[in-house]
Parts: structure tokens; C-alpha cells; sequence
């Protein structure tokens, strides 16, 4: 049985990476790339050892590209001068546009079945990532053409709006739908998500778990968890 009544909401919001496409795999990749030929490279203070998924998940995902090195890097007691960010974040972000460019990104089927449902309610919708890549990705994905408005990481920045998990990014597409957060639906498959959504007072926050764990999700302020957004396409005759 379907848990959500969207006729009883004026927007959805979506995170991309892990919820619309799995995207997050790419960059979880392009990540672990990244750090580990740094690492390898590095002989100074500070724990070196090679970068693993557990350092993703608990530094890196779901945050602005540069707050997600200066974290991880100073987890490591390492230093992370602000020239070192950036360097390492632009690094990364080359890895991720060469395999999108090179293997293209599919959308999981259960999250088109909802953007089809929601689509047919003709309920405004929002993709809020942190990625500066959110509207290539959606172009790669035949998708641009379902979200009214993308803030994405460059958009953020262009507004000087902090990343999540402050709930501001979330805030403004909101806002940009004629919505706010008291009507409004918040899909993060994040703990920083969840966390800016919980943050931003939005009145229902589902959790996608996506490999975070349903615990992790929900003691993050998650109102419920699905581990597929088709969980929530509405039986027949449910709106």
C-alpha cells in the first residue's frame, strides 16, 4: 500500500545522485580515485591509509564537493589548506564528466514510475543537488524536461546559499515551486540530505536507502524510509 497521499502536497523535491539516478555510484568511484592516488602520493602528518566506501559515506556523501574533501581530509588529520580543496575537488569532478561523458547514466525504472505518477498530478517538481553536474546528468538520463527548476551545486554557489546539510538549497526550491517547506516533500538518500531536510522543517522527508542504512536514515530525521521510490507509487484508485 502506498504511504503517501501526494495530492495532499504542492511540491516535490528530489535529491539526484542515489535517488533519481545512481549517479552516486560514479562519483563513489571517481571519489575513491581521486583520493587513493593522493593518498598514495602523500608522506607527510596524518592517516594515509587508502580512502574505502565508509570514508564516502561518512564524510563525503551528499555534501558540496569542496566541504566533502576539506571533511574527509581533516578526519585524516590531514592538512587541507583551501588551494588543496579546490585542487582535489576539480580533480574529482574531471573523473566524474569522463564516465558520464564515456558510459552515459540510466534513471532506476521505480523512480521514473513516480515521476511518471507525479507528472500525471501535475505536481510541480525539483531536482536540489549538490553536484555542479546535476543538469548534465539529467540531460545523460532523457529527464531534463520533468523538473521545473535544478539547484544545483553551481547554483548554489552563484546564490551563496550554503550546501546541506543546511536546509537552504531545499528552501529555495521550494520557494521556486510557490511552495514551502510545510507543503512540500523532501527524497534524499543522503544523511546530509536527510539532515537538511529535517533542518528546513519540510513536512515529510523520505529516506532512500540506498546502502546508508535504514537506521542511519532515520535518526537523521527521515519521516519514513523506502529502499525504491516505486514503493510509493500509489496502488490504483490512490492519488
Amino acid at each position: 500500500m502506498n504511504p503517501v497521499t501526494w495530492s495532499d502536497y504542492d511540491a516535490v523535491l528530489f535529491d539526484l545522485d542515489g535517488v533519481v539516478t545512481p549517479t552516486a555510484e560514479v562519483h563513489m568511484r571517481a571519489w575513491g580515485e581521486m583520493f587513493n592516488a593522493y593518498l598514495e602520493s602523500y608522506d607527510g602528518p596524518g592517516d594515509s591509509s587508502p580512502y574505502t566506501d565508509d570514508d564516502y559515506f561518512a564524510h563525503v556523501d551528499g555534501k558540496p564537493r569542496y566541504d566533502g574533501v576539506r571533511d574527509f581530509l581533516v578526519s585524516r588529520g590531514l592538512p587541507a589548506p583551501q588551494d588543496l580543496v579546490v585542487e582535489l575537488g576539480d580533480r574529482k569532478n574531471d573523473a566524474f564528466n569522463q564516465v558520464l561523458e564515456r558510459d552515459g547514466v540510466a534513471a532506476y525504472p521505480g523512480s521514473v514510475l513516480l515521476l511518471d505518477h507525479l507528472r500525471d498530478l501535475g505536481l510541480p517538481l525539483a531536482v536540489v543537488s549538490s553536484s555542479v553536474n546535476a543538469p548534465a546528468v539529467l540531460a545523460a538520463a532523457g529527464l531534463a524536461d520533468r523538473f521545473r527548476t535544478v539547484v544545483s551545486g553551481a547554483v548554489a554557489t552563484e546564490l551563496g546559499l550554503p550546501g546541506k546539510p543546511a536546509p537552504d538549497t531545499f528552501l529555495h526550491a521550494a520557494a521556486e515551486l510557490g511552495a514551502t517547506a510545510a507543503t512540500s516533500v523532501v527524497l534524499e538518500d543522503a544523511v546530509s540530505g536527510v539532515r537538511a531536510g529535517a533542518a528546513g522543517a519540510f513536512v515529510l522527508v523520505v529516506g532512500v536507502d540506498r546502502g546508508v542504512g535504514a537506521a542511519a536514515l532515520t535518526e537523521a530525521g527521515a519521516t519514513m524510509v523506502v529502499q525504491d521510490l516505486a514503493e510509493l507509487v500509489p496502488t490504483e484508485g490512490a492519488a
